[in-house]
């Protein structure tokens, strides 16, 4: 991967709806030499999809929280972060825990919910989130 996939990495992480004009005026290609690129990335699965961010507050989810969670029914557990509406991630750790599980919902109550159905599977422990500093950055 040179410097040129990697700008146009970076730049599709920022705004995936520019147009494959814009894209190559910002890295000095044609279109279809961009739309080339853009492709090769894709099949290689460097670019693994697209996706809206959603602001999870204008649709009432007003409570965030990572549960850091330590057990020994992954299977079971992974399943159970599968299926359930809360979960957004669920991110395996080598260390001291197993599991980090991202949750957002409309209140505290669907968060003791769900820390209510992890209980049987293991310890979790509950960070809930006040702010965020950094909300996101490119890979590259």
């Amino acid at each position: 991967m040179d410097e040129i996939d990697q700008s146009i990495l970076r730049h599709l992480q920022e705004n995936a709806r520019m147009s494959m004009t814009e894209l190559g005026k910002r890295v000095g290609l044609s279109t279809p030499a961009t739309n080339e690129r853009v492709k090769k990335l894709e099949d290689k699965e460097v670019i693994m999809g697209y996706r809206a961010i959603v602001d999870p507050e204008k649709l009432d989810k007003n409570v965030t929280a990572f549960i850091l969670f330590d057990t020994k029914q992954g299977k079971k557990f992974r399943d159970l972060c599968r299926e359930h509406p809360v979960v957004v991630e669920c991110h395996r750790l080598a260390g001291q825990y197993s599991y980090l599980v991202k949750v957002v919902g409309e209140s505290v109550k669907e968060l003791e919910e769900f820390i209510d159905a992890t209980l049987p599977f293991g310890e979790p422990s509950t960070l809930i989130k006040l702010s965020s500093v950094v909300e996101f950055k490119p890979v590259v």
